[in-house]
């Protein structure tokens, strides 16, 4: 809190390792930035939810800690699944996980969605949402692998709208 007020993090809330880590970091950026602007009305689109809160559902398998750089892997979250049941396994030690574990909606806000959609400001729900592990340090699997295929469902799916929500 800077002035009373919440403001952007800092470094130096972190752990002097963690620190170290962040500022040595090869950061990736993507010039121009990927955008692709929406073809009909919010009102009439199908929406996504597209997590890195590493949540899983009671009988998936939670993410691999122990893949090095990252577990690129993702998990279906069905529209219907509560909020309250789904289980963070976010691996990072770099935030704290106590708001996401009281209220997954935080950063899987998929009541919030719902809501949405009975209120006619977003078109429809899609029927299949996608958890992925945040924290992944080298992506290369990801990028080769994994988002083809989680691109591949939601175009399946008919999506318009992939709202991203990174932890």
């Amino acid at each position: 809190m800077r002035n009373g007020l919440a403001g952007m993090g800092d470094l130096d809330e972190f752990s002097a390792a963690i620190r170290l880590f962040l500022k040595a970091y090869p950061w990736r950026r993507l010039v121009p930035c990927p955008w692709t602007p929406p073809k009909k009305p919010l009102s009439e689109c199908r929406l996504a939810l597209v997590s890195s809160a590493g949540f899983v559902l009671p009988g998936q398998p939670p993410f691999d800690h122990s893949i090095r750089g990252g577990d690129p892997s993702f998990r279906e979250i069905p529209s219907d699944a509560d909020a309250g049941k789904l289980m963070e396994t976010h691996r990072s030690e770099s935030f704290d996980h106590a708001g996401i574990r009281k209220d997954p909606n935080l950063a899987f806000p998929i009541d919030r969605v719902r809501e949405l959609a009975e209120r006619g400001r977003i078109g429809s729900v899609n029927r299949r949402h996608l958890s992925f592990m945040g924290s992944i340090t080298a992506p290369g699997r990801l990028i080769r692998r994994t988002a083809p295929q989680a691109a591949r469902w939601l175009v399946e799916d008919a999506v318009d709208v992939a709202l991203l929500v990174p932890v």
